[in-house]
């Protein structure tokens, strides 16, 4: 019965006197409930005072911890044309392991004898540098034969210049003598003139001592062209040694004027030589650039360039290798009003994509399915998406991650901050507030517990 009708069938029967109605009717169902409700009640405030841990929650991607174990392109250093293929997508490559043959695609290393004929060319450079050497070495010896020519040449014409003062002194002592024995020969001629006038000397005597007088003068004539000769071979030994300066200066500037040339020459050469090392060694490295080889162990991932015959400019990404060693690591994007609650060693949790999780955000030590991570990193500048990025690194203390992990998947990511009692964080829910601001020591981040 429905009991839906105005006239109630309780007022002409007892539905109690019925084994149904004793069974309906006379438990207490509300009393049940109310004790229910009492018992939430009491539950739900004790639970209020449980601890919660404050979180960050934020996505990232799956990357390495070292940036040589990322996914990398292989450029080719120089441009060129694919020849040969010698692996597939998805091989294993050692390094060293050559992965394209090249050609070349300028006219100016067309020529397959380039090297050899450079070679040639510094090997004929090489021995004109040690010829303008030898040239130096036999200038700088007649340089020096010069030098010690012009030397003995000064020191005879010194000599001979000391003789001719000696000469011209000696002439000069003995131009005295004459001019005093000519004087001395005047005195007697005028004396015996003046006796012979009085009458007594003879005419004869007079004429002895005039022609004493012309010889003592014709001697004092002669020694004035001797002394006059001395002198004038002094000036001449004066005039020999300036000619040998000027002879010798001539030469030697000449000498040197060769050597500066021969030096500057070699110089010259020196530096063609060098420029031929220098494009022998490129010749030699380029050729090694024809063929590309892994820089370290790791897969084929995609070849961007296919095929043979394709050509293609310095700096074009030819193929994708991903290194075969690595470590793991997450990417996680925070916002900036959370940064400043990042540090470096917080515990993090982390959630991967494709496995299973059940996750209270605020007890992890319940959690299933999330592995534990500390931050390893904090990027200065925001990044393009307007949040700033940190890097995460297994943490040794936790379960490890699983290995079938492939970097460039999706994963979620919860920071652990202070632990707070539920009724806290609700009210701060509520009203919108920040997280308490929250720097871990080390002795709290290691007996934290984050399973």
């Amino acid at each position: 019965m429905l009991n839906i009708s105005k006239n109630k069938v309780t007022e002409y029967i007892d539905l109690k006197t019925f084994k149904s109605g004793k069974e309906i009717f006379s438990k207490e169902y509300h009393k049940r409930f109310k004790k229910f409700l009492l018992v939430s009640s009491i539950l739900m405030v004790i639970i209020l005072f449980f601890p919660w841990t404050q979180n960050i929650t934020s996505k990232g991607n799956v990357t390495t911890l070292r940036l040589d174990q990322r996914p990398q392109t292989l450029q080719s250093q120089i441009p060129g044309r694919i020849e040969q293929w010698f692996v597939q997508e998805g091989d294993f490559v050692k390094k060293g392991d050559t992965i394209i043959r090249m050609s070349e695609v300028k006219s100016d290393y067309f020529d397959e004898k380039l090297a050899e004929r450079t070679d040639n060319q510094l090997t004929a450079k090489s021995s004109s540098v040690e010829a303008y050497k030898n040239k130096v070495i036999a200038l700088s010896n007649q340089i020096k034969a010069l030098q010690q020519e012009r030397s003995l040449k000064f020191e005879q014409a010194k000599n001979k210049l000391l003789q001719a003062n000696l000469k011209v002194k000696t002439d000069s002592i003995d131009l005295q003598a004459t001019q005093i024995n000519a004087t001395i020969a005047k005195t007697q001629l005028d004396r015996v003139i003046s006796l012979e006038d009085e009458g007594l000397k003879a005419l004869k005597d007079v004429e002895e001592k005039r022609s004493k007088l012309q010889e003592a003068e014709s001697k004092l004539n002669a020694q004035q062209n001797k002394f006059l000769s001395s002198k004038n071979e002094v000036i001449n030994s004066q005039l020999s040694m300036s000619t040998i300066n000027a002879t010798y200066g001539d030469k030697l500037a000449k000498a040197q004027s060769d050597l500066y040339t021969a030096q500057s020459s070699g110089y010259d050469t020196e530096a063609q030589v060098s420029k031929l090392e220098t494009n022998l060694a490129n010749y030699k490295k380029r050729g090694s650039l024809l063929f590309m080889t892994a820089p370290q162990d790791g897969y084929i991932n995609k070849a961007i360039m296919s095929g043979v015959g394709e050509t293609f400019k310095e700096g074009d990404k030819i193929v994708n290798i991903m290194p075969a060693n690595y470590e793991l690591a997450v990417e996680m994007y925070v916002r900036p009003i959370d940064l400043p609650l990042i540090n470096i060693g917080e515990k993090v949790r982390v959630q991967f994509d494709g496995w299973p999780a059940i996750v209270f955000s605020g007890w992890p030590n319940v959690s299933y399915g999330t592995y534990g991570a500390e931050v390893v990193a904090i990027e200065n500048f925001i990044s393009e998406n307007g949040k700033f990025r940190v890097l995460i690194a297994p943490d040794s203390s936790d379960y490890e991650w699983p290995e079938a992990i492939r970097v460039g998947s999706g994963a979620k990511t919860i920071a652990l901050l202070d632990d707070v009692p539920i009724w806290f964080e609700l009210w701060r829910q509520l009203n919108n507030f920040p997280p308490n601001f929250y720097i871990p020591s080390k002795s709290s981040a290691n007996t934290k517990s984050t399973k």
